[in-house]
């Protein structure tokens, strides 16, 4: 499966699977040749590990982290009423 990821880059997804829990990864290979994972929780959070280091975790209610490939740390927190 081919996809375009936010940069524009285009990735193809080499292998996937759920594990007995529910949650789910994917292992993505950019044309770039760049490697990535993208973690998929029943709890409604996930996560991504990006090649160039960096990675980012969504909660799925409210809070983000964001780290950028040189460790630099960014979180936020939203709620809605």
């Amino acid at each position: 499966m081919s996809a375009n990821s936010k940069s524009g880059d285009s990735y193809t997804v080499t292998s996937k699977g759920t594990n007995d829990q529910g949650n789910s990864y994917d292992h993505r290979v950019s044309d770039s040749g760049g490697h990535s994972y993208h973690y998929s929780n029943s709890n409604g959070s996930y996560y991504y590990s990006n090649s160039n280091g960096s990675t980012y975790y969504n909660s799925g209610s409210g809070y983000s982290n964001y780290t950028s490939p040189d460790g630099n740390s960014r979180s936020s927190y939203s709620s809605s009423k």
